[in-house]
């Protein structure tokens, strides 16, 4: 799956949501990692932001996504 596709999942999922997207260290196409900012993750446990990316990623997560490495922010999470 291309990594841009991911974002545009993860961006079209999340409301208000930026996902950057990069092949992880790993050789397979399927190994991923995502950093993705968003206000609505603002008050949410680690967890539950994370489950919100794969909930944004749906059936891609078991068919085309082996692995994900993931990365999840408030934007004052990550301005800082």
């Amino acid at each position: 799956m291309d990594t841009s596709e991911v974002e545009r999942l993860i961006e079209d999922g999340i409301e208000d949501a930026e996902a950057t997207v990069r092949g992880a260290r790993a050789v397979e196409d399927d190994h991923l990692a995502a950093t993705v900012v968003s206000p609505a993750f603002e008050g949410e446990t680690l967890v539950a932001q994370h489950q919100m990316v794969y909930d944004a990623l749906g059936e891609h997560m078991t068919t085309d996504i082996h692995a994900l490495e993931l990365q999840t922010y408030t934007p004052e999470e990550y301005d800082e």
